[in-house]
């Protein structure tokens, strides 16, 4: 587990009207959008984060499923024009709240409040776990209307059940948004996208649906393209619309330059890597997906495809398992399970899950052709495919698959060409695929399409990183510094502030708090917190065995050294002396 983590929890509706749930969940995200922008922070993905919604369960059992050492919660109250958010911080490894703040604004001031709730958030999990560089916002305002923003989070709630029907409903509100606000940037790109889902899903006419995508992106680069979603609008025409794969990195790298951590961004990254049969590469992407969205069915997914196109159909078959006890209506899921179990062998196993389900004749066949070799397919079950050109509405094409492990491999190979110069989904990974080859021998084949992207015009991750992270302060600048720090401390004491922040420190010191929190994780090994407690313990020893303070108590002892919290003090007392302050003070008296 990686010590800069943290689940932000869905926060908990206490307005009075049930339907603000939109408006606590759309804050939520803006929240974990905002965070993911902290590239050395590991932020859970709503997916997972909203997992937990309405469940009762321990926040340290949370904590190691999604493999966090802190977790947010929080509650939410808007009424009328004004919002109330309550937030805390939980330390996974005890469960101590070991920060917590309540915050009253207007609502029109609801994105600055965003803004400053993510900075405080991402402040205390640096100082409590070591460094990382933070912005100087993580949120900017997308809209000067309140109204509009709301009918945004509106429509967010509804596209994200993914349905034809909540998609066109999320439309309508995206829709109402822009006329209260015609640069409102990311309701254009909202609208962009469910429009090419419904093109590519079938729901509307494709012609009818694309060119609406296109409209709003049109509308939508004239008012911002600093949003990840503006070159992500392009992965989509590039990678599935014309399998032009340098296209698609350069466009992904784009995404990922704006926010390393985007997940559509590593979704893109791993399937173009499949797609080129890129594997390593393709599972490092993969790893980090299920490393940020653990409870993600797509993500286990995607590794069980990786796995299935390796030919390790045991370790398919278990993710894949896995991925449909989180979503039991992921049809690709069922599909490559399917799949697995042809390749396995497992004919009990496989009649048993392929029963009530559809195409079971066209299931068993393959797994005729596979496992028992009758090779032959009678001529009528061909004609049902090769009279309407192709099975149209397959979501894997069963019937491409049958005729290249049969007699009819000519057809096969023909009806593979034609989906390849329609540039369809389904098979866009057809080098990878099992089932496709026995027409690798065939003449024409390696022609079927070339890609215009090579390995070694690929960075590799740790190349991105290495440029991704700059160095802060140089050996001379540390040295000088830390004695600054150390004469500060010693001299003027501001431990005994309980509230001392490390933005007071930075401010003292001429510095921004992203050096000052980097000085003290290099220079001295310690988070912030760590470092100022350790200068309070001191305090605390040197007046707990002087004789005249024998009338205070130990807590008044503390608080007297600069703790501000009985939890934080026992906690830290026992992690460095490795007995509880009653007993050393026992020992020493």
């Amino acid at each position: 587990m990686t010590q800069k983590s943290i689940a932000v929890l869905p926060f908990v509706n206490m307005s009075n009207d049930i339907d603000n749930d939109y408006f606590c969940d759309g804050i939520t995200e803006e929240i974990i959008n905002a965070l993911t922008k902290i590239n050395e922070l590991k932020v859970i993905a709503r997916t997972s984060s909203f997992a937990f919604k309405g469940k009762d369960i321990d926040i340290r059992e949370i904590g190691g499923q999604l493999g966090v050492n802190t977790v947010l919660e929080g509650s939410i109250k808007k009424s009328r024009e004004r919002v109330r958010i309550t937030a805390q911080l939980i330390d996974v490894a005890d469960g101590t709240h070991y920060w917590s703040k309540r915050f009253d604004r207007e609502l029109t001031d609801i994105f600055d409040l965003e803004d400053e709730i993510s900075l405080a958030i991402a402040d205390e999990v640096r100082n409590n776990f070591g460094h990382f560089e933070v912005q100087d916002h993580l949120i900017k305002q997308p809209t000067t209307n309140v109204d509009a923003y709301q009918l945004f989070l509106k429509g967010r709630s509804l596209q994200l059940k993914w349905t034809p029907e909540s998609l066109n409903e999320a439309i309508s509100y995206y829709d109402q948004a822009i006329a209260l606000d015609k640069n409102y940037a990311k309701a254009y790109y909202a609208n962009l996208q469910c429009y090419g889902l419904l093109a590519m899903w079938g729901y509307m006419p494709y012609q009818e649906a694309m060119d609406l995508a296109i409209g709003n992106l049109l509308i939508a680069k004239e008012i911002d393209t600093s949003l990840p979603e503006y070159p992500l609008s392009f992965v989509g025409k590039f990678f599935w619309g014309e399998w032009d794969f340098k296209n698609s990195y350069l466009h992904i790298n784009k995404v990922l330059a704006i926010n390393p951590n985007h997940i559509d961004g590593l979704e893109a990254m791993a399937e173009l890597f499949i797609a080129l049969g890129f594997f390593d590469e393709a599972l490092v992407y993969a790893n980090k997906l299920l490393d940020v969205d653990p409870l993600s069915a797509n993500n286990h997914y995607t590794f069980a495809h990786i796995c299935y196109y390796q030919g390790q159909f045991d370790k398919a078959l278990e993710s894949v398992d896995y991925a449909l006890t989180l979503n039991p209506e992921l049809a690709l899921a069922h599909h490559l399970k399917c799949f697995c179990l042809i390749w396995l062998n497992q004919k009990q196993q496989f009649e048993e899950f392929i029963k009530d389900t559809p195409l079971v004749e066209e299931k068993k066949w393959l797994f005729r052709l596979i496992n028992e070799k009758p090779f032959e397919v009678p001529e009528e079950i061909v004609s049902r495919w090769t009279a309407g050109g192709g099975n149209e509405t397959m979501l894997v094409p069963y019937d491409l698959y049958i005729l290249s492990n049969s007699n009819h491999k000519a057809l096969g190979f023909s009806r593979l060409q034609e989906m390849i110069d329609r540039r369809r989904g389904q098979i866009i990974n057809y080098r990878q695929e099992p089932f496709l080859k026995p027409l690798h021998g065939m003449d024409g084949f390696s022609d079927l399409h070339h890609s215009n992207l090579c390995l070694s015009d690929i960075a590799s991750p740790v190349e991105e990183e290495e440029k991704s992270t700059p160095t802060i302060l140089d050996a001379s600048q540390i040295e000088a510094l830390k004695e600054e720090l150390l004469t500060y401390f010693e001299e003027e004491e501001p431990f005994l502030n309980p509230q001392l922040s490390l933005k007071f420190v930075s401010d003292v010191l001429g510095f921004n708090t992203n050096k000052i929190s980097y000085l003290i994780n290099t220079a001295f090994d310690l988070n912030f917190n760590d470092f100022v407690n350790s200068y309070r313990l001191k305090r605390f020893k040197s007046i707990a065995l002087d004789p005249k303070n024998s009338h205070l108590t130990i807590l008044g002892l503390a608080y007297d050294s600069g703790f501000n919290s009985k939890s934080v003090f026992n906690t830290y007392f026992k992690k460095i002396e490795g007995i509880t302050p009653r007993a050393w003070m026992k020992s020493n008296s």
